[in-house]
């Protein structure tokens, strides 16, 4: 059931001071708070609540400000809602009156809270802080790039993937009562012990058939549990668990399309080229950014390790055909010069009256005009 925000009424309290008096009026928190059309995204997302049925919801705008305190700072689910019970500026940029020492919500009600807004919702909010900026966002020219969003993963290793698995099926059999004929703990133990010297030259076989036989266990206990585990189960719980292990299981060096995290399957390898980092587990993004005052305008995420040519082509036509955004049209796009070699063609026949420049150097970027 929807819980409305509570408005600014500008009405003193007759029992204590409200919290706006005694915070600094111009910390850079209480200033964006001020700036914010907070109506808008109450009357955008009314229309995901019932309004008369249900637990009442947190109010739109403190799951809004959440969101936004959690980007600014760069704060986990968890974090943001722990600093919102210790900081008086962050329970004010929420829409709160008075100071509260309790946390506002649980940190999963931020999980729902995304996945009931969708796509549109973070559109929204992103355009909300582009206007924020006035005319600097709406420069004629931009600059597209692409950069790499990790994901929090570890190094991805077979042997990791396999002992996570067994655990993983050892806590299934043990939730549900299954007597399993073995669990392999302890050989799983020296297995992970032995596998430390992979690199060594003279241990590098044992460490091979270390490997091998997690992948054995493994595979057993998968087995094992589709014979016991109840049908229902099986085929409508975790039947789509069962075939991603098995995938991983049988996956090789260079396969092509490999998993490399149990918890974030779609994440795929990149290789930027980087000399500290050779190679990034997450998405490639594709940013469009203001020349002079670069403020972000644009973002388009990638499921797929595309060409950096590709993904601008793609960003470019986007901003292009829905003006979500921006008020006017771009002008001039600039990027570096490598990357316009596969989608030129492409670029002139959705782009005609945009003029694409490539450059080598941010500071001589005026060259190559297309026509």
């Amino acid at each position: 059931m929807l819980t409305k925000s509570t408005p600014n009424t500008g009405q003193q309290n007759l029992f204590h001071s409200e919290l706006f008096s005694q915070l600094d009026t111009k910390d850079p928190l209480i200033q964006l708070a001020n700036a914010i059309n907070w109506a808008v995204f109450d009357h955008s997302f009314e229309q995901y609540y019932s309004k008369d049925n249900g637990r009442p919801s947190k109010p739109i705008r403190l799951m809004v400000g959440l969101l936004m305190l959690k980007q600014l700072e760069n704060l986990s689910d968890e974090r943001v809602v722990l600093q919102f019970k210790r900081n008086p500026y962050y329970q004010y940029f929420c829409g709160y009156p008075n100071y509260t020492p309790d946390v506002p919500c649980n940190a999963t009600e931020l999980v729902h809270f995304r996945k009931r807004i969708g796509t549109q919702g973070f559109n929204l909010i992103f355009k909300m802080s582009i206007e924020l900026h006035g005319s600097l966002a709406q420069e004629p020219s931009v600059l597209i790039d692409t950069t790499v969003q990790e994901k929090n993963i570890t190094y991805p290793t077979d042997a990791k993937l396999a002992i996570k698995i067994i655990n993983r099926l050892n806590k299934l059999a043990k939730h549900h009562n299954i007597q399993q004929r073995r669990t392999y703990v302890k050989e799983v133990k020296n297995c992970r012990l032995a596998i430390r010297h992979f690199r060594h030259v003279k241990k590098r076989t044992k460490a091979k058939k270390a490997l091998t036989r997690l992948r054995t266990i493994a595979n057993k206990l998968i087995r094992e549990l589709q014979r016991k585990l109840p049908q229902y189960l099986l085929f409508t719980t975790y039947q789509k668990d069962f075939l991603l292990y098995q995938q991983v299981l049988a996956q090789k060096p260079k396969d092509k399309n490999k998993i490399y995290s149990l918890h974030e399957a779609n994440v795929y390898v990149i290789a930027k080229g980087k000399d500290h980092k050779q190679y990034e587990y997450g998405n490639k993004v594709s940013i469009v950014s203001t020349k002079d005052s670069n403020i972000i305008v644009g973002v388009v995420s990638h499921n797929k390790n595309i060409h950096d040519s590709i993904g601008h082509a793609k960003i470019a036509i986007e901003i292009k055909t829905s003006p979500l955004n921006r008020q006017y049209a771009i002008e001039v796009m600039l990027a570096q010069k490598r990357y316009w070699v596969q989608k030129l063609s492409s670029l002139r026949r959705h782009l005609n009256e945009t003029i694409v420049i490539s450059a080598i150097k941010s500071a001589n970027c005026v060259k190559d005009v297309l026509p």
